[in-house]
């Protein structure tokens, strides 16, 4: 399952995520979403669980819970549309 990780520090790594969601499952893949020009993280992220009902599990227990001083904002990510 693909999840998205919004309200995410500025100083978030993809390892942070990792471990993060780790506790729950396993994670497939992680990405913190940058800034084409600057590189700076964009604020959110998305990561990949194998198994959905640990997925499912880590969006109730996370969502809204503070890390690195921001609440995460955690939902299942919708399909990307196309431009």
């Amino acid at each position: 399952m693909n999840i998205y990780c919004g309200n995410i520090a500025y100083g978030t790594g993809e390892d942070d995520l990792r471990d993060l969601f780790g506790k729950y499952g396993e994670v497939t893949a992680v990405r913190v979403i940058t800034d084409r020009d600057t590189g700076r993280s964009k604020g959110f992220g998305f990561v990949e669980m194998s198994d959905d009902d640990k997925a499912k599990e880590a969006i109730q227990a996370l969502d809204g819970n503070d890390f690195m001083g921001h609440d995460l904002r955690v939902n299942e990510a919708r399909p990307r549309e196309s431009r």
